[in-house]
């Protein structure tokens, strides 16, 4: 099918509009660029009940891994200090 035939009962502002449309480079990286594997470090640690519930249930409703979300919220206390200590 071609384009001009698939476009003729628009607007001639839609048309005159598509015409002069360009196709652009794609600048978005591969997948794989997309997330960096951070370097992570097994611990046993042990965290209030109140705290494991409150996780796991965020989890239930997001679909995000428990302990993934606790990891974030460690990593971002420790970049906000770490910014503010080296001010």
């Amino acid at each position: 099918m071609k384009s001009d035939n698939y476009y003729k009962n628009a607007p001639e502002e839609v048309r005159q509009g598509l015409d002069s449309a360009r196709k652009i480079k794609d600048f978005l990286p591969p997948p794989e660029q997309l997330i960096l594997k951070e370097d992570t470090k097994k611990v046993t640690i042990v965290l209030s009940q109140k705290s494991v519930e409150f996780f796991k249930e965020k989890s239930r409703v997001t679909h995000v891994p428990y302990q993934q979300m606790i990891r974030k919220v460690l990593d971002n206390y420790t970049e906000a200090y770490s910014q503010e200590r080296d001010a």
